[in-house]
């Protein structure tokens, strides 16, 4: 099987969008407590119950998202799988930054990336990105 990279604007949003899921993947993998503090939470307790999870949820498994969608760049079901996830993180976002008085620049900024990454994905699989 060839190695393609992205050609076209369609190809390289969704490209883009997993490539950047893949690095924040790798972050939460390899780095837990860098990611945690940066989120500004810690693992607690005696058990490293917390940098398991971390490790699993916000590292492989959002790895593996990535990894899928990136040598499956130009499959629509691809995009539309990683933007949905994109565009449900975003959801997510804004319902804590609209309930839970959480309305920081951080956050706004977080939703912003969210956002931006399921249009990356989703434009072109719903063709509001011609080449």
């Amino acid at each position: 099987m060839p190695i393609t990279l992205p050609q076209t604007l369609p190809d390289i949003l969704p490209f883009l969008a997993a490539a950047i899921t893949m690095i924040l993947g790798l972050a939460a993998l390899f780095a837990p407590r860098l990611v945690l503090r940066a989120a500004r939470l810690g693992p607690t307790g005696p058990s490293p119950a917390g940098l398991s999870q971390t490790r699993t949820m916000l590292g492989g498994f959002v790895l593996g998202a990535g990894l899928a969608t990136l040598l499956f760049f130009d499959q629509p079901m691809m995009q539309i799988t990683l933007g949905s996830a994109w565009a449900f993180a975003a959801f997510g976002r804004l319902v804590s930054i609209l309930t839970d008085d959480a309305a920081t620049a951080a956050n706004w900024g977080l939703l912003v990336l969210a956002t931006a990454l399921a249009a990356f994905c989703l434009m072109p699989a719903f063709g509001f990105v011609q080449s």
